[in-house]
């Protein structure tokens, strides 16, 4: 049985002339947690937009669910079991909770009036609540909007919408970056949730000790390329620096960077 979940080969990004991203070969396995390092500029959110459908990709070839796959966008990356939170979060502020969550999948009722159907808003807020009690967010009133949440509160509602539908990848683009402490552990409790369950995920973080943590593999970046696959288990932070620097680079990609 092949349980490997995503897979590319020799993706590559180039906007004119910069080549933003270069012959990444990648292969992750169901269950696996895997964080993608790398200086700014270095490649990480190029690869994650690659496959995700954000942006088009100038060659190779991406695997998702042993399939091949040509996202036109993220919409349909996310229909086919991917889902992404980015820094920029994609929220609508002047929406609630279970409005953010249900967001282009909204539970209907009625519909066998055809084209004439209404919101099924009591579902939504069940599931919602029970999404929002799978992860650990707590939300104090669910129907207050977007915009009257603190940062943290926004982010956790970003990853909750992402952990609430049984994905088949979650991506997760520094999503930390902006936290305090007790709302970094609460985004720290959902990584750990998905991981007791089995789902897989990918972590782009410059936070080391976060990673260290966190996550099964890491995965640098350098200059475009990836420079090294390393098991959290056998590295350390040190090293990991190391490859990020370019003051060492894996046998495996000596002449990649």
């Amino acid at each position: 049985m092949n349980d490997i979940v995503l897979k590319t080969i020799d993706l590559t990004k180039h906007y004119g002339g910069v080549q933003a991203l270069e012959g990444a070969n990648f292969e992750m396995r169901k269950g696996e947690h895997i964080a993608i390092m790398g200086d700014n500029g270095a490649g990480k959110s190029t690869f994650v937009r690659q496959i995700t459908g954000v942006e088009q990709r100038t060659r190779g070839t991406v695997m998702f669910d042993g399939q091949e796959v040509n996202f036109s966008g993220p919409l349909e990356a996310r229909e086919a079991g991917i889902e992404a939170v980015f820094q920029t979060l994609a929220l609508a502020d002047h929406l609630d909770v279970p409005d953010n969550l249900f967001l282009g999948r909204e539970i209907t009722k009625f519909n066998w009036l055809g084209p004439f159907r209404l919101l099924d808003y009591k579902a939504m807020r069940e599931e919602t609540i029970e999404g929002l009690n799978k992860t650990g967010v707590k939300i104090p009133n669910i129907r207050n909007t977007i915009e009257r949440m603190s940062g943290g509160q926004r982010q956790c509602v970003a990853i909750a919408r992402a952990a609430t539908f049984k994905s088949k990848l979650t991506i997760m683009d520094e999503p930390t970056a902006a936290l305090g402490v007790q709302e970094t552990a609460q985004v720290e409790n959902i990584i750990r949730t998905l991981k007791a369950d089995g789902d897989p995920l990918i972590l782009v973080s410059h936070n080391m000790r976060q990673v260290m943590d966190l996550v099964d593999r890491i995965i640098v970046f350098r200059r475009g390329r990836m420079v090294a696959d390393l098991r959290t288990e056998e590295t350390n932070g040190e090293d990991v620096v190391s490859y990020i620097t370019g003051a060492k680079t894996g046998a495996q990609f000596e002449g990649a960077a």
